[in-house]
């Protein structure tokens, strides 16, 4: 019987798609950045916007979940995999409309779009060099880098929604906040967004690129399997803070002195302590013991509930994981 509904799912990703296009049982620690986890069920590397919402579409006819990824970073997969479709929605292209104005596909991945703007001179998206992860992923969680969110460069967006429906909406729409947008509740994926971008010299772009880059390198431990920073910074307004210590959730894990500290093969980085990184032979409910271990400490100690950044997908052996929500791709640590 269950084979039976598997052969019922295919034909019908085949009828649609085309012959396999969409595949059984892929590993999904391969595409994340993490390098941990489990298999999805169904996996979809999409190539068009159509094949988003088509694939949108026979999933909701088969009543099968979809779970949206990007490029992989700011998700952890439990070890158990994904249920139902894993839509990875993966690069794209990228235009200028019109004067002031770059639009990319939702797959691009940050860096490319700092690349593109960088070399034509176009000015105000320099500083996300060396961002992890797509547009679509930035967007959903809002990513912030040194006090600037994304979503402040943002003009409009594409979107198709849970039931494969298309809509245009203006920044305004998105309910874009600190780590937050409307896309993490209402399950949207991006197709495309404009950005607002002014016009610049490309070799003071490139000096701030690559400064910003730079800058990454001596304070994120970018060379170990990681997915970001774990933990959202408290808010300075609303959390009550320990005397003398910045609203960071890095200073916080470190003043509890848990850098460095590890359990299996997941390691708190000695560099920042809202990285978690792994030794090649962690398991997903190793990072999970690991960053519960730094929430329950920093609160016991320090008074701040830590709330997580990063976003858990699928089953895990230990805890019962949360419900899986899109990702698409990594907000970014300031």
């Amino acid at each position: 019987m269950v084979e039976r509904e598997k052969g019922r799912i295919g034909e019908a990703f085949a009828d649609t798609l085309g012959f396999d296009r969409v595949q059984r049982g892929v590993r999904l620690d391969v595409r994340t950045t993490f390098r941990t986890g489990g298999a999805a069920d169904w996996f979809l590397e999409t190539r068009s916007a159509r094949e988003i919402v088509r694939a949108i579409q026979v999933s909701r006819e088969l009543a099968l979940p979809v779970t949206l990824l990007g490029g992989g970073s700011n998700v952890l997969v439990g070890e158990r995999g994904v249920r139902g479709l894993v839509l990875r929605i993966w690069r794209g292209g990228i235009g200028a409309p019109r004067t002031g104005v770059v639009r990319a596909d939702g797959g691009v991945t940050l860096n490319s779009l700092v690349r593109w703007t960088v070399n034509r001179g176009l000015a105000g998206l320099e500083r996300w060099a060396g961002t992890p992860g797509t547009i679509g992923g930035g967007l959903h969680g809002n990513a912030h880098y040194q006090g600037e969110l994304l979503g402040g460069r943002l003009l409009r967006a594409g979107l198709v929604d849970t039931g494969g429906g298309f809509c245009e909406a203006d920044a305004a729409a998105l309910e874009l906040g600190y780590d937050t947008s409307r896309l993490q509740r209402s399950g949207e994926a991006v197709l495309w967004a404009e950005f607002k971008v002014t016009e610049g010299a490309p070799a003071a772009l490139r000096r701030t690129a690559r400064a910003s880059l730079a800058y990454r390198k001596k304070t994120q431990p970018l060379a170990a399997p990681s997915a970001g920073c774990i933990f959202q910074n408290p808010d300075a307004a609303g959390d009550v803070l320990p005397h003398g210590v910045p609203p960071s959730a890095g200073a916080l894990i470190d003043r509890v002195e848990l850098k460095g500290r590890s359990v299996g093969g997941a390691l708190v980085s000695p560099l920042h302590g809202n990285f978690i990184v792994t030794e090649g032979r962690a398991t997903a409910s190793d990072i999970r013991r690991l960053i519960e271990e730094c929430r329950e400490t920093v609160y016991r100690r320090m008074g701040v509930m830590l709330r997580d950044e990063i976003v858990c997908l699928g089953e895990f052996d230990w805890p019962a994981a949360p419900a899986a929500r899109d990702s698409g791709a990594e907000k970014v640590c300031g």
